[in-house]
């Protein structure tokens, strides 16, 4: 079993650009370190976790070409927190003539707490997060982002070291275009369900959702996939045959 999973009781207090039906949970549960700092010492982040899900029946990975790093040789673990952006109904034209922006992520960067990813499930072509959003997350300890749909100001995020990988890039605003109808809802990235508090990892290659209950054996199998490769890594160098290097070390 993981370790304080439970999460923790905390007095929350909302923006109110949200209903209180919207959000799905107000705490997250807590992720044992020991388990994170395992995810981080595999030397194939990623792929290795990729392999270990494939094993163990787990669909969560979605490839580099569908999600695009905004910053080469990132690379984070954390803890799920979900967003859920739709687009809005009304026209831009009006929505800028009624004043009122629908987007109300920030209220899921107002629950964060460090060491967590903001994931969220949005819109493409349009900008879902921008440079004041990305500041805001930065400074509430948010180790990165991972949208389905589009973002803007990236130049902005690479400098303030806030990572983002997402679907696209795009100028026009979601200000007038996009509604958030959830925070810490489940969410679909690409295809993959991904649940608040489940574990995040991304690097250049792409992006794994480790659900939360097995996330235990998920690491355990990553962990053997490890050792295997860096076994069969050191019979390439000491010459061995290659049928015998392409048996998985035990």
């Amino acid at each position: 079993m993981i370790p304080d999973q439970q999460p923790e009781e905390r007095e929350i207090h909302t923006l109110g650009r949200l209903p209180h039906e919207a959000f799905g949970t107000f705490t997250l549960p807590k992720i044992a370190s020991e388990v994170l700092e395992g995810f981080r010492a595999l030397p194939d982040l990623t792929g290795m976790t990729s392999d270990a899900m494939d094993e163990l029946g787990i669909s969560g990975a979605v490839t580099g070409g569908k999600l695009y790093p905004s910053t080469p040789g990132a690379r984070l673990v954390g803890r799920a927190l979900t967003v859920l952006n739709v687009p809005r109904e009304d026209a831009p034209e009006v929505a800028v003539q009624g004043g009122v922006s629908m987007l109300a992520d920030v209220e899921a960067h107002n629950l964060a707490e460090p060491g967590d990813v903001l994931v969220l499930q949005g819109v493409d072509t349009i900008s879902n997060m921008g440079g004041l959003l990305a500041s805001i997350a930065k400074r509430q300890g948010e180790l990165g982002a991972i949208v389905d749909g589009a973002v803007r100001d990236i130049a902005h995020s690479r400098k303030i070291e806030y990572p983002i990988w997402s679907r696209s890039v795009s100028p026009v605003t979601g200000k007038w275009r996009v509604r958030t109808i959830g925070v810490n809802v489940p969410v679909k990235i690409c295809g993959v369900s991904v649940m608040p508090g489940d574990i995040v990892l991304a690097d250049e290659v792409g992006v794994c959702f480790v659900p939360l209950e097995r996330a235990e054996s998920v690491l355990a199998n990553a962990r053997e996939i490890a050792r295997s490769e860096a076994k069969r890594q050191e019979a390439i160098v000491a010459g061995a045959p290659i049928h015998e290097v392409m048996l998985r070390k035990k």
